[in-house]
């Protein structure tokens, strides 16, 4: 019972009910499921970093939306390059094979990048709160700069806070002489519940309240608004980005909602059975999927982003074209344009340096 109550704190390491407790397709079927969500979770992160990456390069500095989620990407990538290991560990009957050093690295990235996810979320949720409800008054805060220095902040308060799992994560052995990599507690019975509870609060209910506090004053300013109101360009495009910013706050709390209720229900279960390991196991599918959901967000809810990922993988293709001009001897002059050149640029969510950050 006690390394079970471990292997459900470590999420790297919670898929790992024993083999010879689950059925054979039981143990089949996860490997399948959690190699899907990564191959594309790579596949559509990597997609959204090279779109956002290429745009900077190629036209202007990131805008405030850009650096969050772009940085969103980022985490989410760092999460699913975890699963090949829990995938090894599905695959070994719950065996450890990568040392005491990578249980620790694996599972503070996995921790820490779960957390930060959580944070940027929330800090997304307070530009959206000022684009829409302070729109002109807070727009020298909402700079590249500060968004930059907020992802910063994020990050070192979510080292900070996975300080317990740098001190404790470690290889625990089986019964049958091989080792797991997991949470070991110096209490298992009361460190167990203070940690499960610290990590419900931090990570989940506390960045949940805020969020959905700080969209409530945004739909209540949006319905009660009489003051002047910015140009009609502008509103489209922050109501375009507060759309897609609800959308993936609205994913990442339904995904994680499961995980955080049932780590709470185990508490106060002294034999998991067969039926709770099922749904703990599809808790943990769901959680690793958002990760996987997220650039699919971007695309489907963006007309923009698609636009600017077009550009990204299309070659630019020069050909010439007719100046209809004519020099002072009546010859047509001729120049190389890039086809394409004289499109008009696109607005949206992911904002050209020459109009104010949304």
């Amino acid at each position: 019972m006690a390394h079970l109550t471990f292997i459900f704190i470590n999420k790297t390491c919670d898929a790992l009910v024993r083999a010879e407790d689950q059925p054979l397709h039981h143990t089949a079927i996860l490997p399948v499921i959690y190699g899907i969500i990564c191959f594309l979770g790579i596949l559509g992160n990597c997609i959204v970093m090279y779109t956002i990456m290429k745009k900077t390069k190629c036209r202007a500095k990131q805008s405030v939306p850009d650096i969050f989620i772009l940085n969103l990407s980022i985490v989410d990538l760092l999460i699913l390059l975890g699963m090949p290991f829990l995938i090894h560990q599905l695959l070994g009957n719950g065996s450890w094979h990568f040392g005491a050093a990578m249980c620790t690295v694996i599972t503070a990235i996995d921790s820490n990048s779960q957390i930060v996810s959580t944070y940027i979320l929330t800090a997304m949720t307070f530009d959206r709160y000022l684009a829409t409800v302070h729109p002109i008054r807070f727009n020298y805060v909402r700079t590249p700069c500060v968004a930059a220095l907020v992802i910063g902040v994020v990050w070192g308060l979510s080292l900070l806070t996975i300080i317990p799992v740098w001190m404790y994560v470690g290889l625990m052995p089986l019964p049958d002489g091989l080792v797991a990599c997991a949470l070991l507690l110096p209490d298992p019975v009361t460190d167990t519940y203070w940690f499960t509870l610290y990590q419900f609060f931090l990570a989940f209910a506390i960045p949940l309240a805020i969020i959905c506090l700080v969209f409530f004053k945004i739909l209540q300013h949006m319905s009660t608004s009489v003051a002047p109101l910015p140009p009609r360009s502008l509103r489209v495009r922050t109501r375009k980005v507060t759309r897609m910013a609800v959308a993936i706050c609205l994913a990442f709390f339904i995904c994680w909602a499961p995980y955080y209720i049932l780590q709470l229900i185990h508490l106060g279960v002294q034999k998991p059975s067969l039926a709770f390991s099922y749904a703990y196991n599809i808790a943990i599918s769901m959680g690793y999927a958002n990760s996987c959901i997220n650039p699919f967000l971007y695309i489907i809810l963006s007309e923009t982003f698609k636009r600017q990922f077009l550009r990204a993988v299309r070659p630019v293709n020069r050909k010439f074209r007719v100046n209809p001009s004519t020099t002072d001897g009546g010859s047509v002059s001729m120049r190389m344009v890039p086809e394409g050149a004289q499109q008009e640029p696109a607005s949206g969510e992911m904002i050209p340096s020459n109009v104010a950050p949304q």
